[in-house]
């Protein structure tokens, strides 16, 4: 026991920071600050959780009448005359038998299509004296009135209409439009109570003679999250101190033939003792909807979309629907067509019919499968976090770092088995994130500690053998030492070379100090941009620097970082000239060479020194095409194999050459840029340049000059062009041989 105090003794700095970790954990939980990550991790958890254990059957119970695009192609664009909605309402009832009909469609104005008050108004003006015309508008008003043919369709069975709230976030003002329905619960019904609604300022409702011809109304109106998904329904809207229900609840209240929604609270004394409204579901007859503090139930995803029968509304019109899959059945009209704008997106579709929302909603409340997500679970909450907090502030540090992961894991996999088991089996929604991330948070403050505590030693070996071999070969030594090898090995890596331009009349113009200083000016940026994109230095020689990629870490995109060095460091070096112009330094310019294939790395050299380098005829290529930066008046000179590995960049072809040493033709090109940074004009001049280069190897002399000189009026400064048009000339005098492949053979290094 004395030497458990004396280890937790030891450890009591990390213990103490691990329990003010869980304290703001803690904090959060009880809403004294809102850490956003948290909710979004939340939300993500939670849909995952729907995804997986979502049923994935059809509800044939449930059936859309979709004005889909093959309706609209039949029938014509939306919105449609009320005449063919009162067909469909008719034929719902009268043919297929249907039990109750959903609009999930708004009729906030007149409908006019049917020109009837022309009719009317010519009645009152050119035809005032006609009675014929009279007798005749008498006999067609019946027929003509589409409004009042789609009132009397709706009086052939129970109908639920829809309509919309405007709360205050929309920002729409106190708009007021149509006819609302009767609230379900009014605000003398509530008394003393509270039910914390939505709010809403505002409503587009339909118009009052369909409103009327309804047995009951709801709003369509889902709750949008943060990250714009819908997950929750408002099952209560509160205007002016009444609640108005939701769509889904009206419908389900007109099936089952329930008048009211009856709030059921958990301590009906609660509300005088300390404000909160317990409200913890609404009943409806003998089925309850829970809901949270907001009176918002989750929606229970069936499935992704087309969980639920679909018939298009011009089958149904025409009699062509299936009579066994309607006779029954509770009927949705709404619309999948993208161009009806009602796709919402959801945790199972981006884009979901918003219509299929309302009938996850209605097979939820009748089969008892909405999820809950009560007030009590804050507290839940908050007490598995204290508890682990403290478990782990102790446990951990006296683990071993397999132990303490092993450890942690083993209490994530738990906390998620034991809430996989309240969703799946209590239909209960335990949050999961803030446990998560403070596992994950614990976890690695205590890993970090172990870490900073082992870097002691390991600062050791670094101070040994730090001045010998690069950074990162220590780095990866300190990692897992059992993994480094001191033999050669054979990778496909990129070797980088830059070279100092005439360096030798710059060294003879300055002081021996002064020499010192300016190197040191340009090696140290130059060192540092090859370190941040992840290079590894082979040496100096003098003025040249000599790097690669792919050892001794890994690096798979070994030729992307080695270019992105090279044209980096031509971009620091305008600036590094301004600096040397203000110190009376000679300007300084740099050729660069870089190559890719495979290489020899490794620790080589003799008994008596060893260096890790690579060696190769990768290498020496490499460098080759550095000295070939001079003759081509380039910067910067990549081979074919470079070019091939990174394809995102825009080339300038330069030549295909046989360098010294290499009996191998290869094809050399210049790095420009990526291609989203390259504008037009150098787009265009490139394609010039190809087609310039391609009759030179058509020995099409003369377009080729005439191209090439049109490139150099472009840019007079590059000496590439010139070199290709005193080729031409050369081959004028002297054409080359019959077999001639184009290739140019250098014969210095």
């Amino acid at each position: 026991m004395r030497n458990l105090f004396t280890k937790l003794r030891h450890h009591l700095p990390i213990i103490v920071v691990t329990m003010i970790v869980t304290m703001v954990f803690l904090a959060h939980t009880a809403a004294l600050f809102n850490w956003r990550i948290i909710s979004q991790l939340e939300n993500i958890l939670y849909d995952t959780r729907v995804l997986l254990t979502m049923p994935g059957d059809i509800d044939p119970s449930i059936v859309i009448v979709d004005i889909d695009e093959k309706s609209l192609a039949e029938i014509g664009r939306w919105p449609w005359g009320r005449d063919r909605l009162a067909k469909l309402t008719e034929e719902l009832f009268d043919y297929y038998h249907v039990s109750l009909i959903g609009f999930d469609i708004f009729f906030r104005e007149p409908d006019q299509s049917s020109g009837l008050r022309i009719l009317e108004q010519l009645a009152k003006t050119e035809f005032a004296d006609i009675p014929e015309y009279h007798t005749r508008l008498e006999e067609l008003k019946s027929t003509l009135d589409f409004d009042q043919l789609f009132i009397n369709s709706l009086k052939k069975g129970p109908v639920v209409l829809s309509f919309h709230f405007f709360t205050a976030e929309e920002q729409v003002g106190a708009l007021r439009s149509g006819k609302l329905p009767d609230p379900v619960i009014t605000k003398d019904e509530i008394g003393n109570k509270s039910i914390f609604a939505p709010y809403a300022i505002g409503y587009g409702s339909n118009i009052p003679g369909i409103q009327d011809a309804g047995v009951a109304a709801g709003h369509a109106m889902p709750s949008v999250d943060e990250d714009g998904l819908i997950r929750r329904v408002p099952m209560l809207v509160q205007y002016e101190g009444d609640y108005y229900e939701a769509f889904s609840l009206a419908m389900t209240r007109s099936l089952l033939g329930i008048d009211k929604v009856t709030p059921v609270y958990l301590d009906q004394t609660s509300f005088t003792e300390t404000g909160y409204p317990d409200l913890e579901e609404l009943k409806l007859g003998h089925l309850s909807i829970p809901i949270d503090g907001s009176v918002q139930a989750l929606v229970p995803f069936l499935g992704r979309k087309y969980s639920f029968p679909y018939i298009s509304a011009v089958d149904v019109i025409k009699g062509r629907a299936d009579r066994n899959i309607l006779e029954g059945a509770i009927v949705i009209v709404g619309t999948s067509s993208k161009g009806l704008v009602d796709l919402r997106p959801t945790p199972v579709g981006k884009q979901y019919p918003g219509v299929e929302v309302h009938a996850n909603m209605i097979a939820g409340i009748l089969n008892q499968s909405i999820k809950k997500r009560p007030a009590f679970t804050l507290g839940a909450e908050f007490l598995q976090l204290l508890l682990t907090g403290i478990v782990l502030a102790v446990l951990l540090p006296l683990l071993s770092p397999i132990m303490a992961t092993s450890a942690t894991l083993f209490v994530l996999v738990i906390s998620i088995l034991v809430n996989y088991a309240f969703w799946e089996f209590a239909n209960l929604v335990l949050p999961l994130a803030s446990l998560v991330v403070m596992l994950a948070v614990i976890f690695l403050l205590n890993m970090s500690y172990g870490f900073f505590i082992e870097r002691r030693g390991k600062g050791q070996l670094s101070t040994l053998f730090g001045q010998y071999v690069p950074p990162e070969l220590v780095d990866e030594m300190n990692i897992d030492p059992t993994t480094y090898t001191q033999q050669a090995q054979s990778r496909e890596m990129t070797v980088f070379f830059t070279d100092v331009r005439n360096f030798t009349s710059i060294s003879e113009g300055l002081s021996p100090d002064e020499l010192s200083d300016l190197m040191d000016e340009y090696l140290s940026p130059m060192t540092k941009l090859i370190h941040e994109n992840l290079g590894t230095i082979d040496k100096y020689m003098g003025d040249a620097i000599m790097a690669f990629w792919g050892a001794p870490l890994d690096d798979p995109d070994h030729a992307r970082h080695a270019i992105i060095t090279g044209l980096a460091m031509l971009e620091r070096l305008n600036a590094i000239r301004e600096e040397f112009k203000e110190r009376g330094w000679p300007e300084i310019r740099i050729g660069v060479g870089i190559n890719t294939g495979e290489m020899s790395v490794g620790d080589m050299g003799s008994q008596f020194r060893m260096a890790y380098t690579v060696l190769g005829d990768a290498v020496n290529l490499g460098s080759r095409l550095e000295g070939l930066t001079k003759s081509y008046g380039v910067e910067i000179i990549v081979s074919e194999s470079t070019k091939a590995a990174v394809d995102d960049f825009v080339y300038r072809k330069l030549d295909i050459v046989k360098v010294k040493g290499k009996d191998q033709p290869i094809a050399i090109y210049e790095p420009l840029a990526q291609v989203s940074e390259v504008s037009d004009d150098e787009f265009k001049e490139l394609v010039l340049h190809e087609q310039a280069i391609k009759n030179y190897l058509n020995q099409d002399w003369d377009v080729s000059e005439s191209q090439f000189r049109n490139l150099l009026t472009l840019s007079p400064e590059m000496k590439l062009y010139q070199l290709y048009i005193d080729r031409i000339a050369e081959f004028r005098l002297n054409p080359p041989a019959d077999d001639w492949d184009g290739v140019y053979t250098h014969t210095t290094k």
